[in-house]
């Protein structure tokens, strides 16, 4: 089949060396074969390989060349919805669970970094910003909510301490979180598949998954090939199309826009973000920025409903910089990239079981670098007997968008604008 490139990004420009991978051409047989080559098949096949499992990866394209590969680079733990909003719809004991598990992403990443020497710029720190008192009080209440639950690496911002890590007037406060920070990513999707194949497990690029036979036996069949498996993971989160028709109604695949500057010098870098925190601002339709290891600002915000690419990304993203830092208005804007992400109704990921051998994990909500990592680790749990964090998040209720994924753009993109306008009022 046709060689399908990573799209043109910062990213990609940047990338450390990898190897093309071969296309799946025959009848192959493994314990596990993983359907997508993104940090939930790559999480997932690590911890099972690391306990014995065979692991086969279809990728449709290359590793890392969806949401993995292009997204802000941020590690900011918790889910897109925190953990209150959970403790409303679950038991005590399920509620516990959550809360325990939202800040292990984080964890998982800095352990792979460190464990398969993994070259991808990771950096300490994360910056909630809060644009006015409601956002503000919100970020109070967080703080006390995940110290509850014994996250304690987190200091609030008051007007003056915030200038210490944002160089801009933009803010009235934020929170500081020790434990999030910020990586290359795409550069830890590679790093991350070359230690998948050094326990020996196998990624098939160029080799998107045609069907899936469920069963006792389940069998993944590509153009050319085919995967006999005890289980099969499904991981294809916003790139998977159609290939499993009930995943598909449940979520809504959405771009978000990234630009990144020409390198900035080192005192104009540092004046911006003088710790090298990365953030991201409190509004419903979120701003993130950082910088990267060679000084670029990496700037992205902005949801397009439907995952439609943007004719001028730069004339969606560069306002938006602008506001924070106008002393970058001579700047020049490099790269201009788009990914997508998958949204769920209830911004909860979605995760469970066809039958008893297909599991799946999806919709991250744009809230997807440290939770695909976690979802690896209980997807891998679950498939050893281990079900009860799977089970956790299995019994979050699914919704359908109303109207499917037609009328559910429009009506999203419609709630999105109510949620932005009260960001802008402050109510």
């Amino acid at each position: 089949m046709a060689h399908i490139p990573y799209p043109p990004s910062y990213y990609a420009a940047s990338a450390n060396p990898a190897p093309l991978r071969d296309e799946l051409q025959a009848d192959i047989q493994a314990d596990v074969c993983i359907v997508g080559a993104g940090y939930t098949g790559l999480s997932s096949a690590l911890f099972l390989l690391e306990q014995g499992f065979s692991v086969a990866i279809v990728e449709a394209a290359r590793v890392g060349f969806g949401a993995s590969g292009r997204n802000g680079g941020q590690i900011v733990n918790s889910y897109s919805r925190d953990i209150d909003v959970i403790e409303r719809s679950v038991g005590a004991r399920h509620a516990q669970l959550f809360g325990e598990m939202a800040f292990e992403g984080g964890r998982i990443i800095r352990e792979r970094v460190a464990r398969y020497n993994i070259a991808c710029d990771l950096k300490d720190g994360g910056v909630f910003a809060a644009l006015g008192a409601k956002q503000m009080g919100h970020l109070e209440a967080q703080k006390r909510l995940r110290e509850r639950y014994g996250h304690q690496q987190l200091e609030l911002l008051d007007r003056v301490r915030i200038r210490d890590v944002v160089g801009s007037d933009h803010y009235v406060g934020g929170l500081l979180d020790l434990s999030g920070g910020h990586i290359h990513p795409l550069n830890l999707a590679l790093g991350e598949a070359a230690a998948v194949e050094s326990l020996g497990g196998r990624i098939f690029e160029q080799s998107p998954a045609t069907r899936i036979e469920r069963g006792a036996n389940p069998v993944v069949h590509t153009a050319r090939g085919k995967v006999r498996a005890k289980f099969v993971i499904v991981a294809g989160n916003a790139y998977l199309g159609n290939l499993v028709p009930e995943l598909a109604a449940k979520s809504m695949p959405c771009g978000t826009q990234v630009i990144a500057t020409e390198p900035l010098d080192e005192a104009l870098a540092r004046s911006l973000l003088p710790q090298d925190y990365c953030v991201e601002d409190c509004n419903y339709l979120l701003d993130y920025y950082r910088l990267s290891a060679d000084n670029r600002l990496i700037f992205g915000g902005g949801v397009v409903y439907g995952a439609r690419d943007p004719a001028n990304i730069e004339a969606i993203i560069r306002p938006k910089l602008l506001k924070v830092f106008p002393q970058l208005a001579k700047v020049k804007v490099e790269f201009a990239w788009t990914g997508n992400f998958l949204l769920t109704l209830s911004r909860l990921p979605q995760v469970g079981r066809l039958g008893d051998t297909v599991y799946y994990s999806q919709g991250c909500s744009g809230h997807g670098v440290t939770y695909t990592h976690l979802a690896g680790k209980i997807l891998a749990e679950a498939l050893r007997g281990q079900a009860e964090r799977f089970d956790a998040f299995a019994s979050l209720p699914h919704y359908p968008f109303p109207g499917g994924r037609a009328l559910g753009a429009p009506l999203t993109a419609l709630g999105a604008w109510y949620y932005t306008l009260r960001d802008k009022l402050g109510v």
